[in-house]
């Protein structure tokens, strides 16, 4: 393993990386809107009621919005605090790899999962593009690590801990959080061969600790839903919001129905995880199909120096996800902590035994990731969006000379190995937080429009849109949603501003509106990046524009 010093040298360092990307403008749609609904809660002092734009929100339990709304009321309405109840929950994951690590295996894998998980891609853009991921991820691997605690010690506060994290990480998400607690938990089970630790009363406690952890969230959705029978929810009534929570949403997810289907591709997850997971993908495919051969040799014969939670628990629900119709690359988040375990045991391993040639053969695939994060972010600093700053030269130089010094270092393949994988991920992550998004989201026109807003002195309350396209960037960022207003009933508004695109524009004029003051910025939706976006001699080709007039 590598020494102390430099281990929390590094974990510093990718925690400074999270503190740079709290304050980063808001990602348009589901950060942006998570954060608004959150507003309205703290706003309107309403925390029971779930409301998207206009309309009743049934799809998400409350708890992601609750801790949002929390840290609120005790920061203030800002982009930062919204993002710190996702970033503590991301620590509290990488605390829990290493205790799951540590009681697999040892705490060398402990202490190296940790790092894995906090340096993995998608772990570090949950912090920033925080959704309810974060949250789910971080008490759910929680709640794997203590039910192990439990199985192999029996000891109560670990169940009951157990039991709480799977509450919360349930009331975040729903189904998805038991489904990857229980069949982790199951795998361990079944390989440990230890069932007798389920015919317990201390089971019949923690189902109990379990329920009262999630009564809040089942009670909101009671006051919102199931008293209401009459509210129309995406074109039905009488829908039971506990009814709808408790076995309904992992139904709607894995079909389409109701969320609307984005990919039937059987492998979207496959060739997602080469990306999610970096720097550590090829280690951690690796890993995981020496696990597998393991296992298939030995039929499941119950090894004390192994354990099948983290490659039984991936193949099963990997092989679950892949089936549903509705997919997006931070789906994937939830078992990155799994991944994150099986990849720190697997280095381990080959180092302890001195596989030599493996090890120079994965030094030399971590320099090839790291070459083609050099490749990115002088392209990113240098073309894509130029840099502003000469402080952002001398950290981008100092970074280069530290990662170039552990290049030319002459020390073991395996220390090598860790150290640049983790100086990729914070070289990759730096570059991102503290240029390429800011610049990025130059061009999202909700949150440079706010900017024009305040600059401009226009009162909030008298901001007005024609359509339910929604706007949640502007709405975060003005501290007020936009108001809805049909075209013919803009004349009973005295000097209303008007925010609205090109097509919008001809409307009002086609209705006879008039306005001299017109304030006029780019769009691009950011989220969805395409190379003439990038290219700056082609990106004006694929930039859209949005307006705020001011009515005569």
């Amino acid at each position: 393993m590598i020494s102390s010093a430099r281990y929390w040298f590094l974990l510093t360092l990718i925690v400074l990386v999270y503190i740079a990307g709290m304050f980063v403008t808001l990602f348009e749609n589901d950060s942006a809107q998570f954060a608004v609904m959150a507003m309205r809660m703290v706003q309107e002092n309403d925390f029971f009621t779930l409301i998207k734009g206009t309309e009743e929100y049934l799809d998400k339990p409350h708890m992601h919005y609750w801790l949002a709304a929390l840290s609120y009321k005790i920061f203030g309405i800002h982009d930062w605090a919204y993002r710190i109840p996702g970033i503590l929950a991301t620590l509290l994951g990488a605390y829990s790899c290493y205790g799951l690590g540590k009681q697999l295996y040892n705490t060398d894998v402990g202490k190296l999962s940790a790092l894995i998980f906090m340096t993995a891609q998608t772990i570090v853009l949950s912090a920033i593009d925080v959704r309810t991921d974060a949250v789910l991820t971080g008490f759910s691997i929680f709640a794997i690590w203590q039910l192990v605690l439990y199985v192999e010690r029996n000891t109560l506060h670990n169940i009951l801990l157990g039991a709480f994290g799977a509450g919360i990480a349930f009331s975040t998400k729903g189904q998805i959080a038991l489904v990857v607690i229980g069949i982790s938990l199951l795998c361990h089970l079944a390989y440990t061969r230890k069932w007798n630790r389920l015919l317990s009363w201390k089971v019949l406690l923690a189902l109990l600790v379990f329920g009262l952890t999630i009564s809040p969230m089942l009670y909101a959705y009671y006051l919102q839903f199931d008293l209401h029978p009459e509210k129309i929810i995406r074109g039905k009534s009488n829908r039971s919001g506990i009814f709808f929570i408790l076995w309904e949403q992992s139904f709607e997810r894995m079909s389409g129905e109701g969320v609307g289907k984005n990919s039937n591709d059987f492998f979207f997850f496959f060739h997602t995880f080469l990306w999610v997971f970096l720097p550590w993908t090829v280690i951690a495919l690796l890993g995981y199909w020496d696990g597998v051969k393991t296992f298939w040799k030995t039929r499941l014969a119950f090894n004390p120096k192994s354990e099948f939670l983290t490659v039984g628990g991936i193949t099963i629900l990997f092989f679950l996800i892949s089936f549903a119709q509705f997919k997006l690359p931070h789906y994937m988040n939830i078992l990155i902590p799994l991944y994150s375990v099986l990849t720190a045991a697997y280095l381990i391993e080959i180092y302890e035994k001195s596989k030599k040639r493996t090890l120079k053969v994965l030094l030399g695939v971590q320099y090839f990731i790291l070459s083609l994060v050099f490749i990115f972010a002088l392209l990113a600093c240098f073309y894509v969006f130029d840099f502003n700053g000469i402080q952002y030269y001398l950290l981008l130089l100092i970074l280069f000379m530290v990662i170039c010094h552990f290049c030319l270092k002459r020390e073991e393949y395996f220390k090598r190995i860790i150290t640049l994988s983790a100086y990729s991920a914070i070289l990759l992550n730096v570059v991102l937080n503290i240029h390429f998004y800011p610049s990025l989201l130059e061009y999202q026109a909700g949150s440079t429009m706010a900017e024009k807003v305040t600059e401009h002195s226009i009162p909030v309350d008298n901001i007005y849109k024609i359509s339910k396209r929604h706007t949640w960037a502007l709405d975060f960022y003005n501290k007020k949603p936009v108001n809805i207003v049909d075209v013919s009933d803009l004349e009973k508004i005295p000097k209303a501003w008007v925010y609205a695109t090109d097509e919008e524009l001809q409307k009002l004029r086609a209705a006879g509106y008039h306005w001299h003051d017109e304030i006029t910025v780019d769009q691009f939706r950011i989220t969805r990046l395409q190379i003439k976006f990038l290219n700056p001699h082609t990106r004006s080709k694929k930039l859209n524009k949005m307006h705020l007039v001011h009515l005569d």
